[in-house]
């Protein structure tokens, strides 16, 4: 009986694989450039940290965590997530102390949730992300958002529509979390059993609530713009200015809460629709957390940040046709021994060019010459590089063009500079014996 992947996983193969690399090197590239350099916490923490930095009310926490017992019977949780690691890195690493603030860091890796597979979302996946801890100016929050619209429009992506809201400062919260359990009591009865929890723990995570019944109730309840107290409502103005200023297009959306209990503030989350009509909903999001670091032992600092799903932006991007056509990586160079005796040249042949940047593969089999070629054409090869029993006596290969099935004897020790000459390259190092760049 075969053995099949774990439900909600995949597996990333050959020209995705490629893909994600792409996508991964081009967010890495353009975080560097925004002044972020990369962190790489554990995959596995205790579980305490999400309970504490996440939060019991999270849908994530309550319901979504793969979490078991080690050896010593203590709780351990593959991660949901990155920001409560990454704030455990900071203080237990003391970071806060040594470095100039903001402490700007990105990420990239494996989370886990266990929550129902979709377009583009698995129960095993790969985020990036990245987090800006030490200030508290909505410079740093429109930085953030600037940061990820880069990306977005860096990838082509046209359209992308950023929705944005504030849950406002401590006092704003507290005064709207009494007005909606006012307005939800009378509606109670008639919602989700999530809902209920929902109510008694944190009422805010209502206002997320996907059952369509609760949406039409969660349509009519006090929107928080009316409860914000005038330094969360200034705060937030800014915020909007700045993204005026720099010609970043918004929406307000009064319903946006995020589903980590550790934001306060302005939060966002950017959605897309593909050019197919696939509506992959928030492909990105983020916001402000304003008592993290404090919470899991570290001073009271503020921090910003935001994540995207590896695994959505690749779906996006191949829905619409803008991943680069050169990610399957076709080999450049493909070496054919004739027959064992020409093996051992081979291989020496084969690393050299490895060795000089050329992608390259050899057939290891003893099969016709023919079928050789139909190989290296399969696997897109530029250029054939043949060895027989001759060869091997003359310390030479036979050099053959796949495009132009021009072929021409090369001796060993000119091999590299003839195939960068072929290739359109720099020679090798200037100082070759073969100077055919004088030729």
């Amino acid at each position: 009986m075969a053995v099949n992947n774990v439900k909600g996983t995949h597996d990333i193969i050959a020209e995705e694989a490629n893909a994600f690399n792409y996508i991964e090197n081009l967010l890495k590239q353009i975080a560097e450039l925004f002044g972020y350099n990369e962190v790489r916490p554990p995959v596995m923490e205790y579980s305490e940290l999400f309970v504490r930095g996440v939060g019991e009310s999270s849908d994530v926490v309550r319901k979504e965590m793969y979490t078991f017992l080690d050896k010593a019977e203590r709780s351990i949780t593959l991660r949901p997530e990155f920001t409560a690691g990454i704030m455990r890195l900071i203080v237990q690493n003391k970071l806060l102390a040594t470095n100039e603030l903001p402490f700007k860091a990105y990420y990239v890796g494996p989370v886990f949730r266990y929550e129902r597979p979709q377009l583009g979302r698995y129960r095993q996946f790969n985020q990036f992300g990245v987090e800006a801890v030490g200030n508290d100016s909505p410079e740093i929050d429109v930085e953030t958002i600037a940061l990820a619209y880069t990306i977005l429009t860096s990838l082509n992506l046209e359209k992308v529509s950023l929705k944005i809201n504030t849950i406002g400062d401590d006092e704003s919260r507290e005064n709207y979390k009494k007005a909606l359990k006012a307005y939800f009591a009378k509606y109670l009865d008639e919602m989700c059993p999530d809902c209920h929890t929902r109510y008694e723990l944190n009422p805010l995570r209502i206002l997320d609530c996907k059952v369509p019944e609760d949406q039409k109730i969660v349509a009519d309840a006090p929107k928080m713009k009316d409860f914000l107290t005038e330094r969360a409502r200034m705060r937030f103005d800014k915020v909007l200015s700045l993204l005026d200023e720099m010609q970043i297009p918004y929406e307000v959306d009064d319903t946006l809460v995020r589903g980590l209990d550790y934001y306060s503030e302005v939060v966002y989350e950017f959605h897309y629709v593909s050019k197919e009509g696939n509506d992959y909903g928030a492909i990105g999001a983020g916001g402000h957390y304003g008592h993290l670091v404090k919470e899991l032992g570290g001073p009271d600092v503020s921090g910003v940040g935001f994540s995207f799903g590896v695994e959505r932006l690749y779906s996006v991007l191949k829905d619409d046709n803008l991943l680069p056509p050169s990610l399957n990586n076709p080999v450049e160079i493909y070496v054919m021994p004739l027959g064992e005796v020409a093996k051992p040249l081979a291989m020496q042949v084969a690393t050299e060019l490895r060795v000089s940047g050329y992608r390259t593969d050899m057939c290891f089999e003893d099969v016709k010459l023919g079928n050789m070629f139909k190989r290296a054409e399969r696997k897109g090869a530029s250029f054939a590089v043949i060895i027989g029993e001759n060869e091997v006596n003359n310390q030479e290969v036979i050099i053959k063009n796949m495009t132009t099935q021009e072929q021409i004897s090369c001796p060993i020790e000119k091999l590299i500079c003839k195939i960068s000459e072929l290739m359109g390259d720099e020679c090798c190092d200037g100082e070759c014996q073969c100077h055919h760049k004088e030729n």
